[in-house]
């Protein structure tokens, strides 16, 4: 967290110690030392013994040495999962344990509410406590932290590896950048903040005209770049999200149900019931399953703000693509063929706006006219029902593919956003209207972020067949 933490952080610190030094068993430190190795050894057994009464709930769990000095600091959607696992054989051979577990004499636990409660107290004990193997682990690169801009009408919330020294609220740093994603977007839900880089002027009424993204459509985001929402209002939700993250959650429960309560009165319906949506998904938390199921794992290995800035460049787009579509072609057993199509916003996978379709018109094997069926009926019904397009439209496979795709566009008479495909042998990119293709580097950011999209087509289209095939409608 930064420098300019508030004091009652540092309260919710000290009670957080309090709590760990008086969970389970009293800690014996000092007594059972009578030499460093005999005194080590049976305290390592004690901590391992003393482990399998911890709760099987989230929370976070503290290890000491032989002088009771916490040496380690974890978080736990099980504790008594995670933390028996550092008594383990595997624990003395894992690079990450091998050197230090052995210095275990002692463990002891602070229940959460949420694996989310359990993220964030883990980051405040090792800001406060400084824990020497949580600095251990940091290798050459720089752990994530949770941004928020204090200096802009409407903040925004990110995740970052390089954080400004100023003009931000730094929240961190944190172990997992992935269960740290997981997080935001599970809190994204109820505080509905923004996590876009737009530089949105309250004043500048040609925000009105803006085109939301898809978060918008769906409640995650209360779309500042429209202007659906004041500065104000959007800003005390932005303090509510910061004082959920100072550890201000029971505080935070009670103003929201006592705002409850005064807009019923005052017959603010709608605002009652927002508010009231808000508490349910706070205290329901701890039922969001693994954060780090929340995103995939390919996007560490992935820069999407590069990947993004490459594609305009290459590409020669007026700006950068925030929805990027990428369609599949996929058959079952050399016959029957599916198509899958999958959404990403900011470079990142959006669940919410995969689809999959069996195709109806096409007999055999035909992936060019299957391509055209499922863009006809695609585009047909976005342009139908008035809904926005894609930024960017990415076919897997070649120039008869591409080909394929455009003959719908202009057979329905649609106008298409920016359309190229990707060929997998080569990773050739194919551009309407170009007989050659586009070669990127292999390492470029612009290309790996399109093969993400691809694979992840693929990878969706293959699941569809996996639970056509459970529910035998294929034989």
């Amino acid at each position: 967290m930064s420098e300019n933490s508030s004091p009652d952080e540092n309260q919710d610190l000290d009670a957080t110690a309090g709590s760990a030094e008086t969970s389970g068993e009293p800690s014996q430190n000092g007594d059972d030392t009578d030499s460093r190795t005999g005194g080590e050894t049976f305290g390592f057994r004690r901590a391992a013994e003393k482990v399998k009464s911890f709760p099987q709930t989230p929370g976070v769990y503290l290890m000491k040495d032989h002088a009771g000095r916490v040496i380690y600091v974890g978080k736990a959607k099980n504790l008594r999962s995670r933390a028996g696992s550092y008594f383990l054989k595997a624990a003395q051979t894992e690079y990450r344990t091998a050197n230090w577990v052995n210095e275990i004499c002692d463990i002891d636990y602070m229940e959460c509410e949420s694996e989310v409660d359990a993220l964030l107290a883990e980051s405040r004990l090792i800001k406060d406590v400084q824990p020497i193997h949580n600095k251990e682990q940091k290798d050459d690169k720089s752990f994530p932290y949770l941004m928020i801009t204090t200096r802009e009408d409407f903040p925004r919330v990110e995740v970052t590896r390089t954080p400004r020294q100023s003009g931000v609220k730094l929240y961190g740093p944190f172990a997992s950048a992935g269960a740290l994603r997981g997080a935001i977007q599970a809190l994204q839900k109820i505080f509905k903040f923004r996590t876009c880089s737009l530089d949105i002027d309250e004043q500048d009424p040609r925000w009105k005209w803006f085109r939301p993204c898809l978060l918008a459509s769906i409640k995650q985001c209360t779309a500042p770049c429209n202007l659906r929402i004041s500065k104000e209002e959007y800003r005390q939700d932005i303090r509510r999200l910061q004082m959920f993250l100072d550890g201000g959650k029971t505080k935070l429960m009670k103003q929201l149900k006592l705002e409850m309560l005064e807009a019923a009165k005052a017959l603010k319906y709608e605002k009652a019931a927002r508010l009231r949506d808000e508490i349910t998904m706070l205290e329901r938390l701890d039922e969001r399953g693994e954060l780090e199921t929340h995103v995939q794992p390919e996007v560490f290995y992935i820069d999407p703000k590069k990947g993004l800035a490459g594609l305009q460049r290459v590409l020669k787009l007026p700006e950068q693509p925030r929805v990027i579509e990428g369609v599949d072609i996929a058959h079952l057993g050399g016959t029957e063929t599916v198509a899958s199509l999958v959404q990403f916003i900011d470079g990142l996978p959006f669940k919410p706006g995969y689809r999959r379709y069996k195709i109806q018109d096409v007999k055999g094997v035909d992936d060019f006219r299957s391509i055209y069926e499922v863009i006809s009926r695609r585009f047909r019904r976005l342009s139908d029902q008035q809904e926005t397009f894609p930024d960017l439209l990415l076919i897997d496979g070649g120039k008869g593919q591409l080909n394929a795709a455009m003959a719908a566009f202009r057979d329905q008479g649609i106008e298409p956003p920016t359309v190229l495909s990707l060929a997998k042998q080569e990773e050739e990119v194919f551009l309407p209207g170009q007989s050659e293709s586009l070669r990127l580097s292999r390492h470029a950011f612009a290309l790996r972020l399109l093969q993400y999209v691809r694979d992840e087509a693929h990878r969706f289209a293959q699941h569809y067949h996996h639970i056509l095939r459970n529910k035998g409608q294929y034989k």
